[in-house]
């Protein structure tokens, strides 16, 4: 069967319609209403009773484990398994890597004093599980190396993993003291080094270069929405990152003119 980029099967249309629409609606709903969790998990002790919370980490971990166990199963177990159809593809291995090196950071890297809401971070784990699982399932098995998805879209996400946890690793020195001991919200640091003295969220801007090399290695539309949905989301986050700086440190600190994601531009 020949390998389509726009698949057919009614549901799959339906799925992409559905994707199109919220693509629309994400960017002002980010702006208006953050996702809560990072530094914007802040709440009053009346929405912490309403609403369960886990420690940060915890929360993170419920964010990223979901996925990482999708693609596992995908890249790994499925086509093992007599009467699957199911074969692994470059883009579910870019996937599973992305979403494991996440694991790892939060694990590792990342250092955490909040809480998150549970059921904030159960909807975004849920909803990167689903990404990723259409990311295994409707992706080109067939990609060679030598064609130029395939190098143009490891390209992409090689530079984009690596300039993601460069920066990733700049935040975590920001919240750790000399004695190893994590630093308490209020002590906040304006990040320095890398893109950083250009754009309030360069970690942000070199996941979309991850996610664009998983979409160029997938070959279908379904990822290019998915990844379409994610430069808008970060996009707004972004802006919320850059304004919440802009209140929290001084112009010497942080140069009211610095961009939000895209440097010199946006």
């Amino acid at each position: 069967m020949t390998f389509s980029f726009v698949n057919t099967h009614p549901g799959v249309l339906l799925l992409n319609a559905i994707q199109i629409l919220s693509i629309f609606g994400v960017f002002k709903g980010e702006i208006d209403n953050p996702m809560p969790y990072s530094k914007f998990a802040m709440a009053t002790s009346s929405e912490k009773k309403s609403n369960p919370r886990v420690p940060s980490k915890i929360g993170m971990l419920i964010i990223y484990v979901p996925a990482t166990i999708v693609a596992f199963v995908f890249q790994f177990l499925l086509p093992h398994i007599p009467l699957m159809s199911s074969a692994p593809t470059t883009a579910g291995w870019m996937a599973f890597v992305h979403f494991l090196k996440r694991d790892i950071e939060v694990l590792f890297i990342h250092k955490y004093s909040g809480d998150t809401e549970l059921n904030t971070a159960r909807i975004i784990g849920f909803s990167y599980a689903m990404n990723t699982l259409l990311i295994c399932l409707l992706s080109n098995p067939d990609i060679s190396t030598s064609d130029t998805c395939w190098k143009l879209g490891t390209l992409l996400f090689v530079i984009g993993s690596l300039g993601n946890l460069y920066h990733h690793s700049l935040l975590a020195q920001l919240r750790s003291k000399g004695d190893g001991k994590i630093q308490e919200v209020k002590q906040y640091k304006a990040p320095k080094g890398g893109l950083f003295e250009y754009v309030a969220a360069p970690h942000y801007f070199f996941e979309l270069i991850a996610w664009s090399g998983i979409a160029v290695a997938s070959q279908q539309l379904t990822s290019y929405l998915i990844f379409g949905f994610m430069v808008l989301y970060l996009l707004a986050r972004s802006q919320n990152q850059n304004n919440w700086n802009k209140k929290k440190f001084d112009e010497k600190d942080w140069p009211s003119t610095r961009k939000n994601l895209i440097p010199f531009v946006y």
